[in-house]
This record gives structure tokens, C-alpha cells and sequence, in this order.
């Protein structure tokens, strides 16, 4: 029963937000994922002191639907680390980033929480509905946008 335990200590989990308020709402959560081995990836160099403090940081880059080709070297960025990394768990508030690590989590039988930016008041995320698919739990921060019949659960805000 020990080594049991021991192995479900070393579940790795994979913390995926861009610089700025997505990053500020995943932390908040921080302490929720303690007994696990944390991986951190971001957008911003300016991030990654304060991640590498927590954990293993990776910075993959900024880009958005008008940067397609950076979006595209960014999404085989997050690919490799997912494959180096093997992730047990993946938590994500976005944005595009964001969605290439869940999805590639994904093709690597990991499982996705997805956490809709705050900032989505009447509508989901772009991000958020192109991940929702691929999302074991997917969670929005406003009542109004809860829709079991879309999976979409609402359990109170972050901040």
C-alpha cells in the first residue's frame, strides 16, 4: 500500500497559462496541486522567475489567430515538452498557448481542466471552445455560461 501511495505522489501535472490575468487566475489555485510534481508553462520570460520557484518552467512564446505560423511553432514547442514531460494532469486557463498544451495533453492520454478566463462574461473564450472537446472537466467562472448539455460546469470564480 505504500508504494501505492507513492506512485500517486509522483503524478506530474502540467500548469499551462499566458503571462498577465490567465497566469494570475491558474495560481491562484496553486496550492490545490501541492502533492503533485508541478510543471509550469507560460508566454513570458518576465513569468518564469516566479514560476521556477514553484517548479520545472518552460516559456513557449506569445501568439494569437493573427500570428498563424508563430502559432504554429508554438504549438510543436508545447508538443515536445508534453512528450518529454508525460503529464498525468493538465490545469489551463489560456489563452492560445494555453489550448495547444491541453490539446497535445490530449493526444498523450492526460487529462484536461480547462478554466475559462474570468474575463468571458457573455460568451466563452475562443481558446475555450476550440478546447472544449478535448476537456475532461471544463470550467467556466459565470453562472450564466454554465451548460451541462456542452459540459460546461460553473462552480464559483477564482477571483
Amino acid at each position: 500500500m505504500a508504494d501505492n501511495q507513492k506512485t500517486i505522489d509522483k503524478k506530474k501535472i502540467c500548469l499551462a497559462a499566458s503571462a498577465g490575468g490567465h497566469l494570475t487566475q491558474l495560481l491562484i489555485m496553486v496550492q490545490s496541486w501541492s502533492k503533485y510534481e508541478p510543471v509550469y508553462i507560460s508566454t513570458s520570460k518576465v513569468a518564469a522567475s516566479k514560476l521556477s520557484q514553484l517548479g520545472k518552467t518552460y516559456i513557449v512564446g506569445e501568439c494569437n489567430r493573427k500570428t498563424p505560423f508563430k502559432c504554429l511553432a508554438i504549438f510543436f514547442r508545447c508538443l515536445s515538452i508534453i512528450i518529454n514531460e508525460r503529464p498525468d494532469y493538465v490545469i489551463s486557463t489560456g489563452a492560445a498557448p494555453g489550448l495547444f498544451i491541453c490539446v497535445a495533453a490530449k493526444l498523450m492520454r492526460a487529462k484536461v481542466v480547462w478554466v475559462d478566463s474570468i474575463a468571458n462574461v457573455k460568451k466563452l473564450s475562443m481558446s475555450g471552445m476550440i478546447v472544449r472537446p478535448f476537456a475532461d472537466l471544463f470550467l467556466t467562472q459565470w453562472p450564466e455560461l454554465r451548460n451541462p448539455a456542452k459540459k460546461i460546469e460553473y462552480y464559483g470564480g477564482l477571483i
